[in-house]
């Protein structure tokens, strides 16, 4: 595969498996190995809230420690550290993809899975494709909000993909784990459909890729990685 053309396909192809699964019904049959009409076991699991709980202070230390790396003078080697501005964009970014999904969240009539009337609730199963349409339920479901804070720091990958590969591939897989954790935590508890934490994280990847190209066409100038000297290594000149 070329290499420029690596993250676009793999958020196309995510993207087509991501549907696959939407349309697949594999959402309704997950619920149902975890709850019934009488509602969901784990909703009030002492594990469980504790896993929630230590999820959502691990997405704040992370927050935390994100801004501390972007933002100390002496974190970047001699000749690649961008501009002040342009570190903040990659700090700003983590904190519009956890509001992207927390709007979409907040205007959703989806309801989660333990106000369905198959779960012990009031709403009708309707699909988060039916735009528009109400199930009878107080809606405010999807995508996954706290799911979102994890995947919100895939904006540490993408700032240090080109200069510090190891140092992006570590957050990378802290995103990933962090919010895929909040979400099957809110999974086994009723809160969510699988699809609705799977959604948080594509968005949050989608947008940290997006403003990582629109980063490179703003500030070609301004940020360190575009110096001559840094272009003559292909693994720090990749645009994706």
């Amino acid at each position: 595969m070329n290499t420029p053309w690596r993250t676009p396909a793999v958020l196309a192809v995510s993207l087509l498996a991501l549907l696959c699964w939407d349309f697949s019904g594999a959402d309704r049959w997950v619920m149902a190995q975890l709850g019934g009409p009488q509602g969901f076991a784990w909703r009030e699991d002492a594990m469980a809230r504790q896993a929630y709980s230590v999820g959502r202070a691990l997405v704040a230390a992370g927050v935390l420690w994100l801004g501390f790396q972007l933002l100390r003078p002496g974190g970047w080697p001699s000749g690649t550290r961008p501009s002040l501005p342009s570190r903040a964009f990659w700090l700003g970014l983590a904190m519009v993809a956890w509001l992207l999904v927390l709007g979409l969240k907040r205007i959703s009539l989806t309801s989660c899975p333990w106000e369905l009337a198959e779960f012990g609730g009031v709403a009708e199963a309707v699909s988060h494709w039916r735009w528009g349409v109400a199930d009878g339920g107080p809606g405010r479901c999807f995508p996954s909000g706290h799911a979102s804070g994890g995947f919100a720091l895939l904006a540490g990958w993408v700032a240090w993909s080109r200069t510090h590969p190891g140092r992006a591939r570590a957050w990378l897989v802290a995103a990933l784990v962090l919010g895929l954790l909040m979400g099957a935590t809110q999974v086994v508890r009723g809160a969510h459909f699988p699809s609705h934490v799977l959604w948080a994280g594509w968005l949050c990847a989608a947008l940290c890729a997006g403003a990582r190209w629109l980063h490179q066409q703003w500030w070609p100038a301004r940020d360190g990685l575009s110096r001559p000297h840094a272009s003559n290594n292909p693994r720090l000149s990749r645009p994706w």
